[in-house]
């Protein structure tokens, strides 16, 4: 006889309380391996089993509630669709949170974006909008997610982690202002952090501070005047004040300095006068911390005099200048280092107490350091070692490196959406160094050069520049065609087709010879650029038509048209030209490095808009150029504007004009 068994949902289960999950039971076999259960009996449990798992079922498709407590979903979807099944919004948004939660534990910034974008959470409570904000703030800047952080900042005012408990106010307001940092919104991180300041006295003053300058330096200057005029509190006030003094155009970094003592004597009880952002304090002590015993180590007799002799020139041009140097404290010595060792003499310079050498010019000198781990005496060389040699703690380079120049020109095809390049470069040592940095910077922007010619000056620079546009290529295919036809074959050349430009790196003279050899060999369409060697330094119409077309790039002491340090200089020294020009305001620039090192190498972001470009220093002590740009038009050089015009963020503090050297 079959037994039917009926079981409905009422007699199987028993009534949980809403939101509870069911108990999880577990049967047990009898501990006895020769116990056997009748075959009826486990059939009758076996679908007592499956029914139960058909009610359960049912139960979780909506006659029930998940415990929401307990339950861990795998995916944000899963997540949204359990938090949906429940009834009450707020436990279901409470849900929501801590699942967000436990996914940015686990790294999954994405899963939790999913759900704290959720349109579940509209309407809630402010207590729960106040956790979902900060949830939401710690996964935008996680993902760095620029959209989203301009989303969340949208419905907030600065002071809004003041909401939160006194534990949680410093990590909401460093959330809050790396989100309004992330969302474009400098000015308002600022005043986060200015509020912070004041909120939680157990934070790291020094660091809230320096954080605070920091989004202060990249707030526009239309944006920090609107501000001012609406700062409310005397915490902000003066933060705004002491940004906007330091904004002031022509100043130097020692008027900065005087600014910022200053300012601390007008705002004596402000947290900032007793605890100035790292980079104030610096500039503030640049002064104290100038060289006073100062050695030129240049070569002034053989080879290399003219040279040495012009960077001296230059050095005490910018001296004199100098409004702020102390002349009655500076003692400046000169050296000739010509046929002399280096490394001698630097011990010999190192017992007279010198504060800083400026020179050696020569590489082999500057090399005869590079065995040292660190130098009693600072160096700043006027060279720079071989890349793979480790610079010596205390060793700055400083030069009118062909690197940055080819760096530079990479930027410019990139910019100009060039990427596909024919390049010539003289053959040798200084062209190996050319080409390696041209190439490694190419790279990076996604460049390709697609041949490179190296050339001697005595080479035929026909044939030369018929290899780098392909012209003997296809001439020699059409050899190859009228051999094996047997016939005379109408033959018109054709230059590659696959060139964007070219990089022309050549002295004037040769220059002058290839410019019209492109448009000869059907490349005068292609668009050339080049190093500042291709100009001579001094206006000469004539010869350097030419040139017409050639884009370059060269010293703001060259081609500012307004230079007021370079025309004080011409009036006096009219013999001050071309490449002994270059060298003459490399020599200006090292006046003016010699009391600024620290700030480039602790300061990041710090420039000197000096003679010969924008100087920038690497953590290496490596000071890089960044120069101007011109095109030759009627046989003169017209200066071009920038490609990426600078913003009205200021830098002020960290920057001087290249016209005014003090």
């Amino acid at each position: 006889t079959t037994e039917i068994y009926t079981l409905s949902l009422h007699d199987a289960l028993p009534i949980w309380a809403p939101g509870m999950m069911p108990p999880i039971t577990r049967r047990h076999k009898r501990n006895n391996p020769e116990y056997c259960e009748p075959a009826m009996t486990k059939y009758r449990q076996n679908l007592k089993t499956i029914t139960i798992l058909l009610a359960t079922t049912v139960l979780f498709a909506g006659c029930a509630s998940v415990n929401l407590e307990s339950y861990i979903a795998k995916t944000a979807g899963e997540a949204l669709e359990v938090a949906a099944s429940e009834t009450n919004r707020q436990s279901a948004q409470a849900y929501l949170l801590r699942a967000a939660d436990r996914f940015q534990g686990q790294n999954e910034h994405r899963a939790a974006r999913k759900l704290l974008q959720s349109k579940q959470f509209s309407p809630t409570t402010e207590a729960t909008e106040n956790q979902r904000l900060l949830l939401a703030m710690a996964s935008a800047t996680a993902l760095e997610d620029g959209d989203w952080a301009k989303s969340i900042v949208s419905g907030i005012e600065p002071d809004h982690f003041l909401n939160y408990e006194r534990n949680l106010i410093n990590r909401a307001a460093r959330l809050q202002e790396q989100t309004y940092r992330l969302a474009g919104d400098n000015l308002a991180a600022a005043i986060t952090l200015i509020l912070l300041s004041g909120a939680d006295t157990d934070a790291n003053t020094q660091s809230i501070h320096d954080d605070i300058w920091k989004n202060l330096k990249q707030t526009s200057d239309t944006q920090l005047a609107d501000r001012k005029g609406r700062a409310i509190g005397y915490e902000a006030q003066g933060w705004l004040e002491l940004a906007g003094i330091l904004r002031q155009p022509g100043i130097n970094l020692d008027e900065q300095g005087r600014m910022i003592r200053n300012w601390q004597n007008n705002w004596p009880d402000h947290p900032a006068a007793g605890a100035l952002p790292a980079e104030l304090q610096l500039i503030a002590s640049l002064a104290e911390s100038q060289p006073e015993r100062i050695t030129l180590a240049l070569p002034l007799s053989g080879p290399l005099s003219s040279a040495g002799a012009a960077i001296r020139d230059g050095f005490f041009a910018a001296y004199y200048e100098d409004d702020s140097a102390e002349r009655g404290k500076i003692s400046i010595r000169v050296v000739d280092t010509s046929d002399q060792n280096f490394r001698s003499l630097y011990d010999e310079l190192t017992k007279e107490e010198q504060d800083l050498i400026v020179g050696p010019l020569e590489k082999e000198s500057l090399a005869a350091l590079g065995d040292m781990s660190t130098l009693p005496v600072p160096v700043l060389g006027l060279n720079y070692l071989p890349r793979e040699v480790t610079a010596p703690d205390g060793l700055y380079q400083f030069g009118l490196s062909a690197e940055d120049e080819a760096r530079q020109i990479a930027d410019r095809l990139d910019a100009e959406g060039i990427d596909q390049i024919l390049v010539l470069i003289p053959s040798g040592e200084w062209g190996d160094r050319l080409e390696s940095a041209l190439l490694d910077q190419l790279s990076q922007n996604g460049g390709i050069a697609l041949d490179i010619e190296r050339y001697f000056r005595e080479d035929n620079l026909r044939a030369v520049t018929a290899d780098l546009l392909g012209i003997t290529v296809s001439r020699d295919r059409a050899i190859d065609v009228e051999r094996t036809a047997g016939i005379d074959v109408e033959f018109e050349p054709r230059r590659r087709q696959d060139a964007d430009g070219i990089v022309m790196v050549a002295e004037p003279t040769i220059a002058r010879q290839f410019k019209p050899l492109f448009a000869f060999y059907f490349g005068g369409d292609l668009p050339v650029y080049s190093p500042s060697m291709v100009y001579e330094g001094n206006p000469d119409p004539s010869r350097d038509r030419d040139l017409n077309g050639v884009t370059f790039t060269d010293t703001p002491w060259v081609l500012e048209k307004t230079n007021r340090f370079r025309d004080i200089v011409k009036e006096a020294m009219p013999d001050v030209r071309g490449q002994l020009g270059r060298l003459f305001a490399m020599g200006a620039d090292a006046w003016n490095l010699s009391k600024r090192l620290p700030l480039l190498r602790q300061v990041e972001g710090a420039t000197i808009d000096g003679q010969t470009g924008v100087l920038t220093m690497t953590p290496q002590g490596s000071i890089h150029r960044e120069q101007l740009w011109a095109r030759f038009s009627e046989g003169t050089p017209e200066q071009l504007p920038s490609l990426e015009p600078e913003e009205t963020e200021s830098d002020a503090p960290a920057m001087e004009s290249a016209s005014n050297p003090n």
